[in-house]
């Protein structure tokens, strides 16, 4: 499985990363399981958007630093490429819902 991500994710992952010192290797975490279940498995994964190319999912991103909170991590997978990019990071209580723009701009592109 492939990883990539897009410049949003990197500019929310370095300033969520100052103040959730666990990010990277919470995001290791999750590399380790999508690695497993790509398009997610159980409650924690949520399909947003389906088209013929990719997926768009939003997952539970538990992050030791926030004990009983957790991030919501939104990627888009690729099944033929097996390719997995990471769209957005966002903690719940900063963000009610995701980025519809962001995603929107990542689906044209």
């Amino acid at each position: 499985m492939n990883f990539d991500i897009t410049h949003g994710f990197e500019r929310d992952c370095k300033r969520l990363a100052k103040r959730y010192r666990s990010l990277e290797e919470d995001i290791g975490e999750l590399k380790k399981v999508l690695a497993l279940f790509p398009a997610g498995n159980g409650k924690h994964f949520a399909t947003l958007v389906e088209t013929d190319m990719v997926k768009i999912i939003k997952a539970r991103l538990f992050c030791r630093y926030l004990k009983g909170s957790s991030l919501r991590v939104i990627y888009a997978y690729n099944e033929e490429a097996e390719q997995i990019n990471f769209i957005e990071l966002y903690f719940k209580g900063d963000q009610e819902t995701e980025n519809e723009a962001r995603i929107k701009a990542y689906l044209k592109g």
